[in-house]
Parts: structure tokens; C-alpha cells; sequence
């Protein structure tokens, strides 16, 4: 008897600790795969496998999936979606994605990532849409902010702006920014004022999922959401 308990120990000391990222998706979250060459897409959602692309689309009912060693599978006549649990980069932008996936969709073999886009591991080499300034949503291509290693640029609303940059921990610190001087009519003065008064100084940095980035600080908020 202690020696079938010593072995049940030992299988779940065994037990890898990521173990849990390989259950399916619950019948309450939506997983979506997609490819770039070519574009297409295929959500799990609401019980159901929908297949999209430029050509067109259509779903059908999503069986119970088979786990599979790295991963799960779901068969259906005209949807295999095979998904494997090893980082993938989806190779249009700057995305890394948690899994691999092959979709064969009436025969037709397909590749491309699955799941919610992982954060960077740093802000170097990033592109941000500013989609918020102090809770107002903004938008367009004055609404911009890039990372490079050390430097940052960008525009606001109004006037181009950069500088040197540096992260320690979830803290951001900028500056000096230098930034032209145009006036611009409008809220969208009020919207530069706003952002580059979180950026003057030392801004938390926080990160909800792998697509956004909010900065804090000054008493004002920056909102961004991850730019192809």
C-alpha cells in the first residue's frame, strides 16, 4: 500500500505546472485562430466553429474537441482546427500569439495562431493606437505612439512629438520631448495637453490584455490599443 501511494505522489509531482493552459475553451469563452496568408479566420464561440475570409464564411456546430499532446482538436465534416500550445508570430506584425493552428476547411489546409495575443515582453519595437485620453475616446492617424529601444514618438491630436524614454518595473519615465508647435483647432489641443501631461514624468504602465496598454500618471490616463 505505501508504495502505490508513493507512485501517485510522484505522477502528480510529474504533472507539468502549465498543465492547465491545455484545457479547451468553455462553452463561455470565444478562441479565435486566424492566418495571414491568406486571410482567414475561425472563432469557436456559443458552441459553434464559424469560418470567415475575404471569400466568404459559414458555421457549424462545434463538437466536444479530442485533447491531443500539445493541445486540443476539434472534427467536423468541413472543419478540422488542430491547436498546438507553442508560441507563434502570425507574421504580418508585431504579434506573438500562445498557440499553433492548422485548419483544414473543406479540404483546404491552412496555418496561422490562435488565442488572445500575448503582451511584449518589452515596448521596444511597438506600435500603439492611442484609442483614449482621461477616459474621452479619440482616434485616427493623430493618435499615434511608437517605441523604439530608448526612444519614443508620436502625436497626440496636434503636434509631433519625442523623446528619450526608459521602463523600470511598471513605471515610465519620458523626456525631455521635444514636439512642434502647431496650433491645432478644436478638442484636439486639449488631447495633446492631456496625454503629454501623463507623459511628463513618471506614467504606471499597465497592461489588461496582450492588445492594450494603459499608461497613468499626472492624474490623467492614457488608453492604446496595439497598432499592426
Amino acid at each position: 500500500m505505501r508504495i502505490i501511494v508513493a507512485i501517485a505522489v510522484a505522477l502528480v509531482v510529474l504533472v507539468p505546472a502549465g498543465c492547465a493552459s491545455m484545457s479547451a475553451p468553455t462553452s463561455h469563452d470565444a478562441y479565435r485562430a486566424l492566418g495571414t496568408e491568406p486571410f482567414w479566420a475561425v472563432t469557436v464561440a456559443h458552441g459553434r466553429l464559424t469560418y470567415t475570409s475575404p471569400e466568404g464564411g459559414f458555421s457549424v456546430p462545434a463538437p466536444t474537441p479530442h485533447t491531443t499532446f500539445n493541445g486540443h482538436r476539434y472534427e467536423t465534416r468541413r472543419i478540422v482546427l488542430d491547436i498546438s500550445h507553442a508560441r507563434c508570430s502570425d507574421g504580418m506584425s508585431d504579434r506573438v500569439y500562445p498557440d499553433r493552428v492548422v485548419a483544414i476547411v473543406d479540404g483546404r489546409e491552412l496555418r496561422g495562431c490562435g488565442g488572445a495575443p500575448l503582451a511584449p515582453a518589452t515596448l521596444a519595437g511597438t506600435s500603439w493606437r492611442i484609442v483614449a485620453i482621461d477616459g474621452q475616446a479619440v482616434g485616427g492617424d493623430a493618435y499615434v505612439l511608437r517605441f523604439e529601444e530608448g526612444r519614443l514618438s508620436g502625436r497626440a491630436g496636434c503636434n509631433s512629438f519625442s523623446g528619450a524614454y526608459r521602463v523600470a518595473g511598471d513605471r515610465l519615465s519620458a523626456g525631455p520631448l521635444v514636439a512642434t508647435r502647431m496650433a491645432c483647432a478644436g478638442a484636439r489641443m486639449a488631447h495633446e495637453q492631456g496625454a503629454m501631461r501623463v507623459l511628463d514624468g513618471t506614467a504606471r504602465v499597465t497592461r489588461p490584455d496582450g492588445d492594450t496598454l494603459v499608461l497613468t500618471g499626472n492624474g490623467g490616463e492614457i488608453r492604446l490599443r496595439r497598432a499592426i
